[in-house]
């Protein structure tokens, strides 16, 4: 999955798209909707926390994976109050596997503070949602439209390759600028809810069939390997601590089978980031 990354370069200006093919490109996408939808089960039995939850869990995490663990987490906490109290331990427990762990505490921080100051409801405003912990424009605006329908414009990674595979297919260095006109134009006259699902899909199916369309886009950066990473490393640290026990860096060391100084470097960053805490020479969450 690739990172995404704002530029420096000045944009081209979007012309406005005719009537006739705005209503041409969201019959094309409205079509294969019908037809291969995704049965996604964040699309069912829809509230805004089970939408919020998918939403923390699908960014730089694939679907397949987080369609395990959402059905997990939701039974472990079904609402924002019980995730609000979530122990450390028991949180990171059900994360684990999904990677990027600071998501898992920047949610239970997000349920804290919708519970202390919004009386346990997600705002339904993108400036309340923004104000939130872990709350980016596009999660904002992913929660506007799949919670509450509203037709809010927001720009990720598949909608992203829609609209150059779309309309700026012979193009290179395409800047986000140059695609939200466009998303806001072909959103009128359409169910936001439906319209982006459909969206999403038709940008999954793009990846598969095509080349990547978004190595055409002025923000395209590819990811860093995983393996061998310190994202692997805190992943295999975090594993071994939330099995409850208190352990040594010497033990842990033996234990991951990871550099000395590089589980030294990472147990540090995990405590001075709340994940861990220690006595002693001992870890624990």
């Amino acid at each position: 999955m690739a990172k995404q990354t704002a530029v420096g370069s000045r944009p081209k200006k979007t012309k406005p798209i005719t009537s006739a093919k705005v209503r041409s490109f969201q019959k094309r996408v409205l079509d294969h909707y019908d037809n291969h939808g995704r049965d996604l089960p964040w699309r069912k039995n829809i509230n805004p926390y089970r939408v919020l939850v998918s939403e923390i869990m699908l960014q730089q995490t694939q679907v397949e994976r987080v369609i395990e663990k959402y059905k997990e987490f939701l039974a472990a906490f079904p609402d924002l109050a019980a995730l609000a109290n979530a122990p450390l331990q028991k949180l990171l427990s059900i994360w684990s596997g999904m990677g990027y762990n600071r998501r898992a505490l920047a949610l239970r921080s997000l349920a804290q503070n919708v519970v202390d100051e919004h009386k346990g409801r997600l705002p339904s405003d993108p400036d309340a949602l923004r104000a939130l912990p872990g709350i980016g424009p596009y999660t904002a605006g992913a929660v506007m439209a799949f919670a509450f329908n509203m037709p809010v414009v927001f720009m990720d990674t598949n909608i992203r390759r829609v609209y150059i595979h779309e309309f700026h297919r012979d193009r290179e260095n395409v800047h986000d600028d140059e695609l939200i006109p466009l998303v806001e134009q072909t959103l009128k006259n359409v169910d936001p809810r439906t319209w982006y699902n459909a969206l999403m899909d038709y940008g999954t199916m793009l990846k598969k069939e095509h080349a990547n369309p978004n190595r055409k886009s002025a923000h395209y950066v590819r990811q860093s390997p995983f393996e061998n990473s310190n994202r692997q490393v805190r992943g295999r640290l975090l594993k071994e601590l939330v099995a409850g026990s208190q352990v040594s860096a010497a033990q842990l060391v033996k234990r991951t089978g990871m550099d000395a100084e590089r589980v030294n470097q990472n147990l540090s960053r995990l405590y001075e980031e709340g994940f861990i805490k220690k006595k002693g020479k001992m870890y624990y969450i």
